[in-house]
């Protein structure tokens, strides 16, 4: 008997060794040694599928990126991914979060490499995740008539604030900016009841209004404009007429669905 389990434990450790060899041989075929008993043109099969299964993803995930490299640098950026980066996640629509996890910790850049590819990165992904987002919207505790001054206005869980250095939803092949401008980009990117994506930049004054509705304080539209207003010392307009102008703010937001309405109150 001791001979059989030895005899198993040997089969289990030569397999689990081919394995290691094969998932190498896939991930650097031009670095790592050819396992042994496998032709060499079924290999290269594998390699060639595996790749370009990843690579596809991620072009189809990243068209701007893509676009402000040449080929061959791209292609070595998705080598370095696929040969080092080690996924937590094993479905394909996981695979451009993965390849943004990739450039924020793993990636070596190169000098010529524009610094604001992680930015731009993320705004691209960003698309795809609130097209497969799930975020259910319970409707029955939204006012969609409400006063969003005097109620609580009800930001959409698909509508993302986002800030970044760059202007990113400018950047393509003929605008690849070497230094980030003075004031940074506030953009919302959001999805309607169409499933339509889209976006809108905001100045710094609307992504204050729209961070706090993120925070589900529970104030109502003129309570917290009337907070921005008093924390906004260097602001050239009376107080009238700046909650006017935030009223026509959250209306617009409210017309893009990225405000969905008011919360219904309990008393209600």
């Amino acid at each position: 008997m001791a001979i059989v389990r030895d005899n198993a434990g040997l089969r289990s450790a030569n397999f689990q060794a081919l394995q290691k060899q094969f998932g190498q041989f896939i991930r650097q075929p031009e670095h790592a040694e050819m396992p042994a008993g496998i032709e060499p043109r079924r290999m290269k099969i594998y390699s060639d599928l595996f790749f370009n299964n990843v690579s596809g993803f991620i072009d189809s995930a990243f068209p701007v990126a893509k676009t402000i490299f040449s080929e061959a640098r791209w292609l070595e950026i998705k080598r370095q991914f696929f040969a080092s980066h080690r996924c937590e996640s094993p479905y394909f629509a996981e695979i451009s979060f993965e390849f943004l996890k990739f450039l924020q910790n793993g990636f070596v850049p190169e000098t010529d490499d524009p610094a604001f590819l992680l930015e731009l990165a993320h705004y691209e992904w960003v698309e795809l995740a609130l097209d497969i987002a799930e975020d259910d919207i319970d409707w029955g505790k939204i006012n969609r008539q409400a006063d969003l001054l005097n109620g609580i206005p009800y930001l959409s869980p698909l509508a993302w604030l986002l800030n970044y250095q760059y202007p990113v939803h400018k950047i393509g092949p003929q605008f690849c900016p070497t230094e980030p401008p003075l004031q940074p980009t506030f953009l919302i990117v959001y999805r309607d009841s169409d499933f339509e994506i889209g976006f809108m930049e905001v100045n710094y004054l609307t992504a204050l209004l729209v961070s706090e509705l993120e925070k589900q304080s529970q104030k109502s539209g003129f309570a917290i404009l009337q907070s921005i207003y008093q924390q906004s010392s260097s602001l050239n307009t009376d107080k009238a007429s700046f909650i006017k102008k935030g009223a026509e703010t959250l209306e617009n937001l409210k017309q893009k669905e990225i405000i969905l309405g008011s919360l219904v109150q309990a008393s209600q």
